[in-house]
């Protein structure tokens, strides 16, 4: 058993050791058979030749027409017989293989010489430099190749040709490239790029290029986002981003290539020439809110704001254009020779169809604020304040901030330029005056508080008085009931007296008159009465001093009118009865009222009579017994 295993084992080993014999003996020696495998092609090397000629033309590596050396043809997969090996020497070289996203560059080492000036051959019918045959029969140069490989596999004869692999070109989004090619005709004189060349399919075509008359060096023509199979021997790609224009703004483009136009500013613009689009200078139709593939090496966009732009004066303040960042708080000096800082804030407006003539007058937003702003604010302001003094400049900030905007309007007009506003911001007196100003602002606000503390007392006094007025009011209110009540008792008194008047005026007119004087003037005390006590007792919230006066003048006139009516009732008596008769009434009244006696009690008599004493006895007796029975009687 185990001498037929090994028997087994040497026929499987054996029999194809044998087969490769015979192959490598039998095959190539007798009958010259080379089999090229699938993956690979055969570089053939001829020794020598047996009939004909055998050197290859002077320069020439590559034989085409069966010369000994290197042999154009390759040998593709398959097999071939009469390539004894005593002859020719095959080489397996493994396919080209190009991968996704690269190219190939291929450089010849056989070939005609590059014509004068060229540094890249012209490409010429090889199938994809497979063919070398018709490459070097049909013209083809030694040297780097306009023509590239894309990506794939390829029989390359790698005797004549080497290839370089390298990366495709790509532009990315937002991005633009710029291109410069290294093969092409001289620039023209007084061009900084080459002219836009149709039909080249964004220079990957190269030859397509250079045989429309395609130019050297920078050209006008960019290539937006995307790959390219550009030949990096013959152009160098420069990634820059796109132009963005913002909204708000606009994009003046000053081209420094084309044919040079004819000037459309105007006759009355005179600070440089504004052409149409695709001319060379500045273009009168600006590009408005966007992003476009500018190449920057031969156009220049300049932005310019189209809304409202602020600037400030201030150092401490920037707006984001920056276009302000160069620029300080205003000093100023004043007439009276105090030195002050003052903020300014300016709003101007370029309208869209001014942005060329600002541009082409200026060159850039920057040239305007430092060529025209800059100046025309700063020098306005030293001059108002040179002409009034500290107070009257911060006085009049309203006035002055008026007339700024006119005056800064009518010179930035003559610039194309609109001014919305001028703002005056901080102002910054002296510290020494300021001091001044606000001790004097402290006095008058102490003044007027001082003012205002005086003015509550008076309300709270005015307040106290009318609390004490209220709470009086039922006082007062009695008061006046009072009053009512005494005039009503006056004229019930008064209407009495009258009746009482007339009554005795029918007796006696006199006596009437007199009478009607009494209950007049009684009438009269009552209400004055009446009045001076409400009087009294209103005015003793306010002053006891008061009241004493107002009733001592109710008194007065309370006796003066009691003496006026005795007087008249007097003076009426003495007409009715007589002086003489009156005088004897009054005296009489009095005696009567006082009870004076004129006559003694008991009048003793001494005269002649026989009962003298005894007769006054009897009538002191009398009148005693009289006396006695008035008094009971009165008890009674």
């Amino acid at each position: 058993m185990e001498n037929t295993s090994v028997v087994s084992w040497g026929l499987l080993i054996g029999i194809p050791l044998i087969c490769l014999i015979l192959y490598k003996v039998i095959l190539r020696i007798c009958f010259g058979v080379i089999i090229v495998p699938e993956d690979r092609i055969g570089l053939v090397t001829k020794k020598f030749v047996l009939f004909g000629k055998q050197e290859l033309p002077e320069g020439r590596i590559m034989a085409t027409n069966g010369e000994a050396g290197f042999q154009a043809q390759t040998l593709a997969p398959g097999v071939y017989f009469w390539k004894w090996f005593w002859q020719y020497s095959v080489t397996f070289q493994p396919f080209t293989i190009i991968p996704t996203g690269k190219i190939g560059l291929v450089l010849a080492k056989d070939g005609a010489e590059l014509e004068t000036g060229a540094i890249l051959a012209r490409k010429v019918p090889c199938d994809s430099f497979q063919d070398a045959v018709s490459f070097l029969s049909g013209g083809g140069r030694k040297g780097r190749q306009t023509a590239i490989i894309t990506p794939g596999s390829y029989r390359i004869n790698t005797f004549l040709f080497e290839v370089e692999i390298t990366d495709m070109l790509s532009v990315p989004d937002n991005a633009v490239g710029i291109i410069t090619t290294l093969e092409g005709k001289a620039i023209e004189t007084g061009s900084i790029a080459g002219k836009t060349i149709d039909g080249h399919n964004n220079f990957q075509d190269v030859d397509s290029f250079l045989e429309k008359g395609g130019y050297k060096g920078l050209q006008e023509q960019v290539i937006l986002a995307g790959s390219y199979f550009i030949n990096p021997w013959f152009a160098k790609l420069e990634l820059v981003n796109m132009t963005e224009i913002a909204i708000g703004h606009v994009g003046v483009v000053i081209s420094f290539v084309g044919n040079d136009g004819v000037d459309i500013s105007g006759a009355e613009f005179k600070h440089g020439n504004i052409v149409a689009k695709g001319s060379k200078g500045v273009w009168a139709e600006p590009l408005g809110p966007g992003k476009y593939p500018i190449n920057p090496y031969i156009m220049k966009v300049e932005l310019v704001p189209t809304t409202n732009l602020v600037l400030n004066w201030a150092s401490a303040r920037s707006e984001s254009h920056q276009l302000d960042k160069n620029l300080s708080t205003i000093t100023v000096r004043s007439r009276d020779g105090f030195t002050f800082n003052l903020d300014v804030s300016q709003i101007i407006h370029i309208p869209t169809n001014e942005a060329p003539k600002v541009i082409a007058r200026f060159g850039n937003m920057s040239n305007l604020v430092t060529q025209v702003l800059e100046p025309t604010i700063g020098n306005y302001f030293r001059n108002s304040a040179q002409g009034a003094d500290v107070i009257s400049f911060l006085t009049s900030r309203k006035e002055r901030q008026t007339s700024a905007k006119e005056h800064i309007g009518q010179v930035l007009d003559q610039y194309n330029v609109y001014g919305v506003d001028t703002l005056i911001g901080d102002i910054v007196p002296p510290e020494t005056l300021m001091k001044t100003l606000t001790d004097r602002k402290i006095a008058e606000e102490q003044k007027i508080t001082y003012d205002t503390e005086r003015l509550a007392q008076e309300t709270r006094q005015t307040l106290e008085k009318e609390t004490a007025i209220a709470e009086m009011q039922k006082e007062i209110v009695k008061a006046d009931q009072g009053v009512w009540i005494a005039e009503r008792l006056a004229d019930a008194s008064v209407k009495k007296a009258t009746g009482d008047a007339n009554s005795v005026r029918l007796q006696a007119n006199a006596e009437g008159e007199r009478m009607k004087l009494l209950a007049a003037g009684e009438a009269e005390k009552i209400r004055l009465l009446a009045k001076a006590e409400a009087e009294r007792t209103e005015l003793t919230a306010k002053a006891d001093a008061e009241k004493i006066a107002l009733t001592g003048k109710a008194e007065a006139e309370k006796i003066l009118a009691i003496g006026q009516s005795s007087a008249e009732s007097y003076k009426l008596a003495v007409e009715a009865m007589g002086g003489d008769n009156f005088t004897q009434l009054k005296v009489m009244e009095a005696i009567g009222t006082q009870q004076i006696r004129i006559m003694p009690d008991v009048l003793i008599g001494g005269g002649e009579g026989g009962n003298g004493p005894i007769s006054g006895l009897l009538g002191l007796k009398l009148l005693e017994d009289v006396a006695k029975r008035k008094k009971n009687e009165e008890a009674e």
